[in-house]
């Protein structure tokens, strides 16, 4: 697999002249062309990038899977994200990559606090739709950065930071926003959430339902679902599987006579007792104190 270091290779494969700062740059979309390099079959980024594009055009393969590269407004990828490009096919458009290495966070509260927004970790088919308001907020945030990148000083790294952070903290108000806009569609994928999860305990469970599983069975990233959920319901997918799990034991604990350890292992659990402490945890009762309590 290979590997993009720098910010300083990235420009390179771009065409672009040399960045101004070596660890961040905003990069304007519209001046860039793709260089024919074997890179792009393959790689992964050493750095984050948020790409805010109008007009782009292509496939990127992220992942296991390939998504349209104009779908979406603004994307975000973490370091390390496998990618793919079709350069027979892609256009860079218009708008702006900001690129930044995780070197340029060190001492700064955004070396902790980054891994909080989630939508690093989506899928490119989760990208962002921006009103025209949205994306020019976002457009003075990326040229106040850029224009930093001009004049280095010791201010220069704190400055750039808080516009980075800017921009996130707006993105994480846009994207809850867009849970709630496409409420219809969302509404859909709710009722979709559930009957997986209820057919996933009416066949033969082959261990504990997990995020990954859920999130895979709705074609979506595991921080998208869990986002989603929290938005429209007030729990994750994680607490979601708890709630169903405790719901499904209560079943069982009161209407068969299997005992804990067989009740534990239909529903999932390797070990009885890591099921009796989950359900203790979640009803204040041990699972035999909750059977005692309908005689």
């Amino acid at each position: 697999m290979n590997a993009i270091n720098s910010i300083s290779e990235f420009h390179r494969l771009l065409s672009l002249p040399g960045p101004r700062h070596p660890l961040v740059s905003v990069i304007n979309l519209a001046e860039s062309v793709f260089l024919e390099d074997e890179v792009w079959k393959g790689f992964v980024n050493r750095f984050y990038c948020v790409a805010l594009k109008r007009e782009a055009k292509g496939k990127i393969r992220y992942g296991q899977q390939h998504y349209d590269y104009d779908k979406g407004v603004l994307s975000f990828t973490a370091p390390n994200q496998v990618q793919q490009l079709d350069l027979q096919n892609m256009e860079c458009g218009s708008g702006y990559l900001l690129i930044f290495h995780p070197d340029f966070l060190l001492h700064h509260a955004l070396t902790g606090n980054i891994h909080h927004y989630g939508f690093f970790d989506y899928a490119v088919n989760e990208a962002l739709h921006l009103s025209a308001q949205e994306e020019n907020d976002l457009i003075v945030i990326l040229h106040k950065i850029d224009q930093e990148c001009r004049h280095i000083d010791r201010h220069t790294q704190e400055i750039i930071l808080t516009q980075i952070e800017l921009l996130l903290n707006y993105s994480k108000r846009f994207y809850e926003r867009q849970f709630i806009t496409r409420k219809y569609n969302n509404s859909d994928l709710l009722v979709k959430f559930e009957k997986i999860v209820d057919e996933y305990f009416m066949g033969e469970v082959a261990g504990l339902l997990t995020v990954q599983y859920l999130a895979t069975q709705m074609n979506l990233s595991p921080n998208y679902l869990s986002d989603l959920l929290r938005v429209h319901t007030g729990r994750n997918t994680q607490q979601h599987i708890h709630e169903k799990l405790i719901a499904k034991a209560k079943e069982k604990l009161s209407t068969t006579s299997l005992s804990v350890s067989e009740i534990a292992y239909a529903l999932g659990f390797e070990h009885a007792q890591s099921f009796s402490t989950l359900f203790k945890k979640k009803t204040d009762l041990s699972p035999m104190e909750f059977r005692q309590s309908f005689n």
